[in-house]
């Protein structure tokens, strides 16, 4: 009998085999797009993927040169709107203020994408309608159907259910194994990392 260990990277290696490349290409070809044209980029997660905005931000602001900004590192605003104005807006006001418009794009870590219909992931949802609204480019690395976020993206990378006991940990492990593949990429990636340019 197979270790639990063996069993959940097996089903690591049987996402790997059905991601869709072209779907990835499709998305570093957008982000170029963005950058070239001044935009800014808005990463946007709820839970752990809220962690991954962080550090993508890094990645994407040190590595690529972009102009990035996750709204869940600004704790006093989130929390300030969460109070004031209810969890559903958190995102919406925060790309609001920050005048989100047709040269931005907004990037969406998120196991289910958000659902309007299952009232799941609401603070996504609204930032979405906003940028549909404004002519931002939309991306995502999601899970399970792909949700509200794959509706409307322009680009978007769905991580494919191996099992579905594990969507949540192989959505959020894949979300940082794609996004350090699109820092990497050559469309986007402008500087060597530290440990790679060390001899």
């Amino acid at each position: 009998m197979a270790s639990f260990s063996e069993t959940f990277l097996d089903e690591s290696l049987a996402v790997c085999r059905q991601l869709k490349p072209a779907n990835i290409e499709e998305m570093a070809g957008q982000l170029r797009q963005i950058r070239d044209r001044g935009g800014r980029l808005f990463i946007l997660g709820v839970g752990g993927s809220a962690g991954h905005a962080g550090h993508a931000v890094n990645d994407f602001r040190k590595l690529c040169g972009f102009e990035a900004y996750a709204p869940t590192d600004n704790v006093s605003e989130l929390t300030a709107r969460t109070n004031d104005e209810g969890w559903e807006t958190t995102f919406v006001g925060y790309l609001k203020g920050s005048r989100l418009g047709p040269k931005d794009g907004i990037l969406i870590f998120s196991v289910g994408g958000g659902s309007r219909e299952k009232n799941v992931s609401m603070n996504l949802v609204r930032a979405l309608s906003l940028a549909k609204e404004v002519g931002s480019t939309i991306l995502g690395i999601v899970g399970k159907d792909g949700g509200y976020t794959k509706e409307v993206a322009h680009a978007c990378v769905v991580v494919p259910t191996v099992n579905p006991k594990h969507v949540t940990p192989l959505t959020e492990g894949f979300a940082a194994v794609i996004w350090h593949l699109l820092v990497s990429h050559p469309l986007l990636k402008v500087e060597e990392p530290k440990w790679e340019s060390i001899r």
